[in-house]
């Protein structure tokens, strides 16, 4: 497989007016081409400088070590992860409830609730709910499932992550990440 070649491009967008911009949609287009195209960290921003590019970070990270953590939680407990890597890596979680759980009572979040994640549905006892950072995908039972909030992340050296589940019910966790360690060329 050829290595990507990642082009940046930037583009000044003028307003017709002199008033506040309440939404933009962003409709990336591509005609007469054949290939694998990816469009990442788009960006807009206010003034006439480009001020927050930062180029990806794929090129320039190792994989480390992949480790598991597991565990079982009643009611709400934090789960540390230890994530040896050198910066942080996306996680991905499974809980298998115990229990039946009602709708919106199974939540994560990071340390004091950054990056909250919510399951809207109710869950039944054995299911397998899988918030999956490395492929961006929620599902239950191997199936699409929705999910209010962000996927997680582990900090390099550790993370705090609080799960909440149903007053009184109880579920095993697995958490799996790749470590990941600077690696290639300094940009």
């Amino acid at each position: 497989m050829a290595k990507p070649v990642f082009i940046r491009l930037a583009e000044v967008i003028n307003k017709k007016q002199e008033k506040r911009v309440m939404s933009v949609t962003v409709k990336p287009t591509v005609t007469n081409c054949s290939g694998t195209i990816w469009f990442t960290d788009l960006m807009l921003q206010e003034g006439p400088a480009l001020t927050g590019y930062v180029p990806h970070t794929e090129s320039r990270l190792a994989k480390g070590d992949k480790v598991w953590f597991n565990g079982v939680v009643r009611s709400a407990e934090t789960v540390i992860v230890c994530n040896l890597g050198e910066t942080s890596g996306g996680l991905d979680i499974h809980i298998y409830p115990k229990s039946d759980m009602a709708a919106g009572s199974v939540s994560l979040h990071q340390g004091v609730g950054g990056q909250r994640v919510v399951f809207p549905n109710a869950l039944h006892a054995e299911d397998d709910l899988a918030l999956l950072a490395s492929v961006r995908e929620c599902t239950r039972n191997g199936i699409t499932e929705p999910k209010d909030g962000f996927y997680q992340y582990s900090a390099a050296w550790d993370s705090k992550h609080r799960v909440n589940l149903e007053t009184g019910k109880s579920a095993r966790v697995l958490f799996e990440l790749q470590q990941m360690t600077d690696g290639g060329d300094a940009i």
